[in-house]
């Protein structure tokens, strides 16, 4: 059996399957798993225990049983050198793909799959404004960001051609990394937290069916909009300019794409020390996006985690202060529609005058096939868009996108200064550069304050509108952002608790607008139940509010619901009847009724949308209409429904959904358990290919919760568990020495072989922390391996 490695894994890549490969090398099954596994810990990132490096002196990276890396420097520069080669070492192939990924490179080698990707990045120019951000960004932080950057190439260096597997089944090698790459995967983040154009392009979708009265209102309403961040008192009354309405929270189709982070004081502790907890809501893979570490040397002691390719702790405690964030769904973007006219060619109209149009062409090479060239127009609003609108939504006409990414950002330097602070007032004071994303963090430190700071900044515009702005009208225009000191923010409340779950920031009396999409407020209500459940509150208490899998939606449905059943009860409906009766709303795996429930659910959205739209737009707004589908299941106040009953729908919906899971389950109901219907498969990006998600591929368990649980995993169509809280945190005061308890279900690394690319998830679900100790002298005692850099001679 005679056969090339690097042709057999390239063929792979190419797509072949493992059975064709196989029966052409006469290998069987067995001897394939051997060889597979054998290749991936040959390419394990080598460990010696020195590599020389451009540092200055001595620094070690300790790794603990879990291949955490603790890093220990004597100055700033050398900890983020130390910094960057310990991240590539551990995800260099993902670091890769990111930068690729953000830079509109990905179709090069990965192919025609990629072009899609590509063609966002390089329409919103990602890569661009990272070149331009690079140029602006003050001394330090240029000076860190060059030390990570040169940290990362040190290791390309030191692994020489031992890459890991990903790049042989690509069959291409990585260029040496640069500052702008960090910045892009930047960008790029920031755009996947703000931008969301479904957010806009469904509104109008709806608008231009239903008009602009009381059926476009309704859709728009939310599911539960009364629970904010902030309470009456907790900001001022009056602010120069005028005052519009915040607006209502909109039914959002990112209801699991969100986080959960909270705060206690001491007079909510058992302790009496502060205590705080974060898990952030992001796509569940084979490899998680974030990254855990410990930095510890010159002005930084800081642990915590970051997105990977950003050399700093977005989430995490220091010596002093412990922070966390949730998303602020405030609105950083507009989208704009321009009016053109046969008889001025290449212009946009504004205040009544044409504007020539500006072009960028720009050319994506693909793998196997033709480059793609691609002229791109920019209004005065900025680039059309509608090549990468939402399929149902290109059709609307030459759209321009605002996004205030293009203009400003300062994320990376308040990160940097953040995980330097001292208290929870020099936390928010150091976000003060911070642009964009919109976040709401949430703070203690040891001195026994507790806060909340909104960061980013929010445009102003002088009308409110959910769709497309009329890119013509200078009264649509942005009028400028929210002053740093005016953005909400409280300290220290005498309730002793601030927490935030993407609901919305403060009611509309806020003196500002603050032009929020935010998701519905079952999870932040659920949070506060739990607070005000007991009167002091300890670490393990917030552990278990962290997985609770209450849902709220189901508290507020399943009654009308059942009502409905029992009124047009068939024999066939008598035991899902009893079983819906019988829940106690909560997600767990050994339950039937959370998977009735969230699978009509989801066909009931689409009864809904089908109600008043057709074909591919009513499948796209459908994903939004959770706010009017749950209030249609007690009554139908606007008259939605005009082609049939409502009831009679509800019950032909739910017959549906019972016809559905007895094909996918069996036809005996009581096997339909939660844990068969929601398991969490963790895919690695190469999965679409041939059979490499069989070997890439970890997870696909059962996980308890849902899309609207605290305890976060997501909902799909089909039940799978897709997006949740992979990574979760919590901060505890009462501590010797300063410690971060924390667990990710995705794990460290992130090559395929490693014991750390899927060790963590037992202990997420058996909701277990590992510890990440702050003290020196605690990282050398828990250190299972150490690897020395060296100044290079």
């Amino acid at each position: 059996m005679q056969f090339s490695t690097e042709d057999l894994l390239r063929r792979l890549g190419s797509g072949e399957t493992i059975e064709t490969l196989c029966c052409e090398l006469q290998m069987n099954s067995g001897q394939f798993q051997e060889w597979w596994a054998n290749e991936t810990k040959r390419r394990l990132s080598p460990n010696p225990e020195t590599v020389p490096a451009p540092i200055s002196a001595t620094t070690k990276i300790h790794r603990d049983d879990r291949g955490i890396p603790h890093i220990v420097a004597e100055n700033d520069v050398d900890l983020f050198v130390g910094y960057g080669y310990a991240m590539a070492a551990d995800r260099l192939f993902q670091l890769d793909n990111l930068r690729r990924k953000s830079s509109g490179r990905l179709a090069e080698v990965v192919g025609e799959a990629a072009v899609d990707l590509d063609l966002t990045a390089r329409t919103i120019g990602f890569r661009a404004i990272a070149e331009a951000q690079w140029q602006q960004l003050p001394s330090q932080t240029r000076t860190l960001l060059t030390a990570f950057t040169a940290g990362i190439n040190a290791h390309i260096e030191a692994v020489g051609d031992l890459l890991p597997i990903e790049f042989a089944l690509l069959d291409y090698q990585p260029e040496p990394w640069t500052e702008v790459d960090s910045l892009a995967i930047e960008i790029e983040l920031q755009w996947y937290l703000t931008g969301r154009f479904r957010v806009i392009a469904i509104p109008e979708l709806v608008k231009r069916q239903l008009g602009n009265g009381p059926l476009y209102r309704d859709f728009l309403l939310g599911e539960a909009d009364d629970e904010a961040m902030l309470p009456h008192g907790a900001y001022p009354a009056t602010a120069t300019g005028d005052v519009e309405p915040v607006g209502v929270v909109q039914g959002s189709p990112f209801e699991a794409h969100g986080s959960n982070n909270w705060v206690l004081a001491g007079n909510k502790t058992v302790s009496g020390k502060p205590l705080l907890a974060s898990d952030p809501h992001i796509a569940f893979a084979a490899v998680s996006c974030w990254y855990e570490a410990h930095l510890c040397g010159g002005s930084f002691n800081v642990a915590g985690m970051t997105y990977i390719g950003m050399p700093a702790m977005m989430f995490g405690q220091n010596e002093y202060v412990a922070w966390g964030c949730t998303n602020n769904l405030c609105s950083q973007r507009d989208l704009y529609q321009e009016q053109t006219d046969p008889d001025h060619p290449g212009a946009f109209l504004y205040d009544g005058k044409w504007d020539p149009a500006q072009e960028l062409t720009e050319t994506i090479v693909v793998k196997d096939a033709e480059p793609i060239h691609k002229t791109i127009q920019f209004s005065r609003n900025g680039p059309i868009v509608n090549d990468i609108l939402p399929t149902a939504a290109r059709d609307t006409g030459p759209v321009s996108l605002r996004w205030l990414g293009r203009h400003s950002s300062g994320w990376l330097t308040a990160l940097l200064q953040m995980n330097q602070a001292k208290s929870v007032d020099g936390l928010f004071a150091a976000s003060r550069p911070w642009h964009v994303p919109t976040f709401a963090v949430v703070a203690a430190d040891d001195q026994g304050h507790i806060g909340f700071q909104a960061t980013g900044r929010i445009p102003q515009r002088k009308l409110n509108e959910r769709g497309y702005r009329p890119g013509w009208d200078p009264e649509h225009q942005w009028t400028g952002l929210i002053p740093f000191e005016q953005m909400p923010h409280w300290s220290d409340p005498d309730r002793g608790w601030i927490c935030t779950a993407n609901n919305r920031v403060a009611d509309d009396d806020f003196p500002y607008p603050l032009y929020g999409t935010w998701s519905s407020c079952q999870r932040a209500r659920r949070i506060r139940q739990m607070i005000e459940s007991k009167p002091q509150l300890s670490r393990d208490d917030m552990a278990a509010m962290q997985v609770d899998s209450l849902s709220l939606r189901a508290v507020d449905c399943v009654p009308p619901l059942v009502a409905i059943l029992e009124s047009h009860s068939t024999p066939a409906f008598t035991q899902a009847i009893d079983v819906l009766s019988e829940w106690n709303c909560r997600c767990d795996p050994q339950e039937v009724a959370p998977t009735l429930f969230n699978a009509f659910f989801v066909n009931w959205c689409q009864t809904v949308a089908s109600e008043r739209f057709e074909g591919e737009v009513a499948d796209f707004v459908a994903g939004a209409a959770s706010g009017i589908a749950s209030r249609l299941l007690a009554a139908d106040s606007n008259g939605w429904f005009h082609r049939r009953n409502r009831t009679e729908a509800v019950v032909d919906t739910f017959r549906i959904t019972l016809a559905e899971l007895a094909e996918k389950m069996g036809p005996e109901l009581e096997t339909w358990r939660w844990e068969r219907w929601h398991r969490m498969p963790l895919r690695h990006v190469l999965s679409q290919i041939g059979d490499l998600g069989v070997l890439l591929n970890h997870g696909d368990v059962p996980v308890p919760g849902d899309m609207t649980t605290v305890g976060n995993t997501g909902y799909s169509p089909d039940g799978r568990a897709v997006t949740g809280s992979g990574y979760r945190m919590i901060a505890d005061f009462d501590q010797a020495a300063p410690v971060l308890f924390a667990q990710d279900a995705q794990s460290q690394s992130g090559q395929p072989g490693s014991p750390h690319y899927d060790d963590q998830l037992a202990d997420w679900l058996d909701k277990k922390y590992h510890s990440l100790p702050l003290s020196p002298a605690a990282v050398e005692q828990a250190a299972c391996s150490t690897v020395t850099l060296t100044a290079e001679k």
